[in-house]
C-alpha cells in the first residue's frame, strides 16, 4: 500500500521573507508511515484546491501567531499577538477543502483555534488576562516536558488513545477555544476548565484538535506517538 501524503501547514518569517518550520512535525508523521509535505502560505484558492485533492491528510501545525480575532467576529483585546493573515487565510481554505473532501485532520495548538474559528467558534484571546486561576499554559524550555494534567472524556478517541481518562502534555500558548464551533465536541480539558481537545461529533470521519504539541517528545511519549499513527492510519484508508 502506497504511503499517505500529509499535507502539513508551515509559518512565515516576514522579517526573513521564509516560510519555515521546525523538524518534529515531518519526522513524527514520516515515523508513523506517512509522506509529509510541507504547505508554503499561499492563501490562493485554485492553488490550494489544486494541493488538497492530492493529499490523503492534513495537519495543521501550531504557530507562534494569533488568528486575527476579525475572523471570529471580536475586536482584538489588549493581549492579542501578533497577527499572520497569510497563515490565517491559508488554514481556513485548506480547512474548508478537508471539510469538503472529508480529509483526515490533526490540528495542533494554532492549528486546532484555527479549526475551532472555521466552525464558527470563537476563542480567548489571553488567557492570563481573561480568565481567573488560569494554569501556566506557556510553559517554556523545555517545550516537550509535559507539564499539566488533562481530564479525557471517556467515549473520546482521545480516550482510546491514551487509555485513560487521564494524561498529562506539554503546552505553548496563551489563547484557547472558548467556543468550539458547529460539529466538534470537547474531549479534554485542564483543570482549570481550559478546552484541550475537540473532535468531529460525525463518524464518517476523522478530526482530531489538540492544544498541546505532540510533535514535540514524540520519540517517548506513548499518546503522542498512539496520536500519529492513528493519524497516519486514518489517512491510509481514505481513499480506499
Amino acid at each position: 500500500m502506497p504511503r499517505p501524503l500529509i499535507g502539513i501547514t508551515t509559518r512565515l518569517d516576514h522579517a526573513e521573507n521564509t516560510f519555515y518550520l521546525r523538524r518534529y512535525y515531518a519526522e513524527a508523521i514520516t515515523a508513523a508511515g506517512g509522506d509529509p509535505v510541507y504547505i508554503p502560505l499561499i492563501p490562493d484558492r485554485e492553488y490550494l484546491i489544486s494541493l488538497a485533492t492530492r493529499l490523503d491528510g492534513l495537519m495543521l501545525s501550531g504557530s507562534n501567531s494569533d488568528i486575527d480575532p476579525i475572523h471570529y467576529n471580536e475586536e482584538p483585546h489588549l493581549h492579542l499577538g501578533h497577527v499572520i493573515e497569510e497563515r490565517d487565510k491559508t488554514d481556513l481554505l485548506l480547512l474548508e477543502f478537508a471539510e469538503a473532501k472529508k480529509l483526515p485532520l490533526l490540528a495542533i495548538c494554532f492549528g486546532a483555534q484555527s479549526l475551532a474559528v472555521s466552525r464558527g467558534g470563537t476563542l480567548i484571546q489571553d488567557l492570563p488576562s481573561e480568565r481567573a486561576g488560569v494554569l501556566k499554559h506557556d510553559q517554556g524550555a523545555p517545550y516537550s516536558r509535559p507539564s499539566h494534567q488533562i481530564k479525557i472524556a471517556v467515549d473520546s478517541v482521545l480516550a482510546k488513545l491514551a487509555g485513560s481518562e487521564t494524561a498529562r502534555v506539554n503546552t505553548s500558548h496563551h489563547q484557547a477555544i472558548k467556543e468550539p464551533g458547529q460539529n466538534l465536541r470537547i474531549t479534554a480539558r485542564a483543570l482549570d476548565g481550559v478546552i484541550e481537545c475537540v473532535e468531529d461529533t460525525r463518524l464518517d470521519r476523522f478530526v482530531l484538535g489538540v492544544q498541546w504539541h505532540p510533535e514535540l517528545g514524540w520519540e517517548s511519549d506513548a499518546l503522542s506517538k498512539a496520536i500519529f499513527r492513528r493519524f497516519v492510519a486514518e489517512a491510509s484508508n481514505h481513499n480506499l
